[in-house]
């Protein structure tokens, strides 16, 4: 058969199964798999998982079951063997999903399916469900192409149950389980594409440093009257530490760390930016990099929270104590232990008027950059490229995937990719979360080029 007769018999495949695709879709969403018993059932997320093994047992991978891991949560897991001699690729998503955040917000209802405008909205629609569906359409139409037959490559599939509460179950369990889960190349189905339409590889993943700042500098609240002007207060101190970590076009300063580096893939325009952000007419953007620079090449600091007295309720008084939550995105390159001692050491230096500073680590994650040039990314590049009649593109993530450096530090001679369904219209983690259902035709059918060429690219 030939790569275009292939991608064609492929490409009916997929289509011929977009309405199956949806239905999953749809009973899938209708999980409220939130992994936080505080808000939701745990049974929900039971309920998900046992879905999710049984439709990836259908789909062949015999090998299918549920593993707890050490946070409390299950992963499914399921496999089929590689052929002799055949490599091994893994395929990642989680079924769990963000709390819908405010029900009221959402024009239809979070826990439900609805197609509107040519999209599909509901809560995982894109994150990351719409991903677990592509990987489940591609592995159907791959099989039904083969007649039933085996499969060219050994395939595992792991389904994450805690990835967006921050829970490090999964992260625990794979160096734990190093056979059980090595592969050659790892899927990554937890990303998307730059825009609809746009083949895009998530090439590299910020790191993350968060931080505490507390500033005191009274024994207790003063009447302002009496004592302002001359009395120190804290939330005046924190307000001028905090404007240290910017100038004033915006760009990150924070001493010791470099904020020049340039980002050499995908350009992101400072219009579409602007509307994808929902950037308010004639305020400026941050930084004086290219959009792509500053999201995913350089650092940038965020003020996640301050502690301070709200307006209503507020009291003419000098204030003791101040705190902000700090969080550092650092890009590939920069060590997140170092980026912890440089801000750690930027804070001490420039905090006014002697103020007591106490400065407490609440998290640390590395960056992530993957390979490229190697079997597995071409025979992606080659499938990307035939579904979506256009060559794929590279783009960096805000986000951080601590998982990833995981799978690279147990398996480092494995291939690692990012791709996925999720676009910026998508708004995860936000209400009104949606996903075209083009982008899960595309990827599942990406997905099954690849399944069924890496073997002979990766012997050539």
């Amino acid at each position: 058969m030939t790569d275009d007769s292939r991608t064609a018999a492929l490409r009916a495949r997929v289509q011929a199964l977009m309405p199956r695709a949806k239905a999953d879709l749809a009973e899938l969403v209708s999980f409220r798999s939130v992994a936080d018993p505080r808000q939701f059932p745990a049974a929900e997320c039971e309920r998900a998982a046992h879905w999710v093994r049984d439709a990836f047992r259908a789909a062949g991978l015999t090998e299918a079951g549920l593993y707890e891991t050490p946070d409390g949560t299950s992963s499914v897991v399921a496999r089929y063997p590689a052929p002799p001699g055949a490599p091994t690729v893994l395929l990642y998503c989680h079924y769990d999903v963000q709390p819908p955040l405010d029900e009221a917000a959402w024009v239809t209802p979070a826990w439900e399916l609805h197609e509107r405008d040519g999209r599909w909205y509901g809560r995982g629609a894109a994150d990351c469900k719409g991903n677990l569906v592509a990987h489940l359409t591609a592995l159907r139409a791959l099989r039904e192409e083969l007649g039933g037959n085996d499969f060219p490559v050994g395939i595992t599939l792991v389904s994450e149950g805690s990835e967006e509460q921050g829970g490090a179950g999964l992260e625990q369990f794979v160096p734990r389980n190093a056979e059980l889960l090595r592969a050659d190349a790892l899927v990554i189905g937890d990303c998307g594409n730059f825009a609809a339409g746009v083949p895009t590889f998530t090439q590299t993943l910020r790191g993350t440093v968060n931080v505490l700042v507390t500033l005191e500098t009274l024994s207790g609240p003063l009447h302002s009257g009496m004592f302002g002007g001359a009395a120190p207060d804290a939330v005046t101190a924190l307000v001028h530490l905090l404007a240290t970590l910017h100038d004033e076009r915006g760009n990150t300063t924070v001493d010791g760390l470099t904020a020049d580096q340039v980002w050499d893939g995908v350009q992101y325009s400072a219009g579409q930016f602007r509307a994808d952000a929902g950037v308010l007419d004639d305020v400026a953007l941050f930084g004086d990099g290219t959009i792509s620079d500053m999201l995913w090449a350089r650092p940038a600091l965020t003020v996640l929270g301050m502690d301070v007295p709200p307006v209503v309720g507020s009291a003419a008084a000098l204030q003791p104590r101040a705190r902000a939550r700090l969080n550092l995105r650092i890009p590939p390159g920069l060590e997140p232990d170092r980026a912890l001692r440089e801000l750690t050491a930027h804070l001490r230096a420039h905090t006014p008027w002697r103020a007591r500073l106490t400065v407490e680590t609440e998290a640390v994650g590395a960056p992530f950059r993957s390979g490229t040039g190697g079997p597995a990314r071409a025979a992606m590049e080659a499938a990307l490229a035939a579904a979506y009649g256009r060559p794929a593109t590279t783009q960096g993530q805000g986000g951080s995937i601590p998982l990833c450096n995981v799978f690279a530090e147990t398996y480092p001679d494995a291939e690692i990719m990012l791709v996925g369904v999720e676009e910026p219209a998508c708004l995860i983690h936000a209400p009104n979360e949606s996903v075209d259902p083009a982008e899960i035709e595309r990827i599942a059918l990406a997905e099954a080029l690849f399944l069924a060429g890496y073997a002979v690219a990766r012997s050539a």
